[in-house]
């Protein structure tokens, strides 16, 4: 699947915020009280994340055509491919189609993907402040979503370990490109996140009701 096809998905994809149905026994773990000020302390930090990504690109991203929010990203999709950009994992809400170990686990490997690009690249950056920054984020988030995995997990397995990249970055303009391309999945897959999460909230249920 390549990064245009992962673009796509992420831009279009319904997700619905309402809290997911789950199987009983996931239902009530979800419900636990230890479980949601996890799932509390992980909104707040993927909506951190979120809200220091315009500012991360506006830091370290010096060519003008390099743009965010742009349909123009979508001709990039050979040069990720080139520069070996791996395309992030798709999330969907917890469902019953879609497990919520699957969910936690894909979120956690997402997000170690993208810290290990942002590792990758910010030593060739000559603005690095806030990509450090948005690392030590993404780090604390992905400890809370272990957390929940390993409640989460049915049996004992191993926790997701950090996906290795190795881009190939001969030049300014590709050490540009992909930390333009970083951070533009990297938003996309934070909404999902979010989303996600959101649908794990109970306090949304609690407000509606109230």
């Amino acid at each position: 699947m390549n990064i245009l096809i992962v673009f796509a998905l992420h831009c279009s994809m319904a997700t619905l915020a309402s809290s997911a149905p789950l199987q009983p026994e996931m239902g009530a773990l979800v419900e636990g009280a230890q479980f949601q000020e996890i799932v509390l302390r992980s909104r707040s930090l993927i909506e951190k994340i979120l809200l220091s990504i315009p500012d991360t690109h506006k830091e370290c991203i010096h060519i003008e055509t390099l743009k965010l929010n742009s349909s123009e990203n979508a001709n990039f999709v050979t040069m990720a491919s080139t520069i070996g950009i791996p395309a992030a994992p798709v999330l969907k809400v917890v469902s019953e189609n879609f497990s919520l170990e699957t969910g936690l686990r894909r979120m956690s490997e997402g997000l170690q993907l993208h810290r290990a690009l942002l590792r990758s690249v910010s030593p060739r950056l000559e603005q690095k402040d806030r990509v450090i920054g948005l690392q030590a984020d993404i780090r604390d988030l992905v400890v809370q979503i272990n957390k929940m995995l390993k409640m989460a997990q049915v049996e004992a397995v191993v926790q997701p370990s950090p996906t290795p990249v190795a881009l190939r970055l001969p030049g300014e303009y590709e050490v540009q490109v992909a930390a333009h391309l970083t951070l533009v999945q990297l938003q996309a897959f934070a909404q999902d996140t979010a989303r996600c999460l959101r649908g794990l909230d109970r306090s949304n249920d609690e407000e509606t009701q109230s």
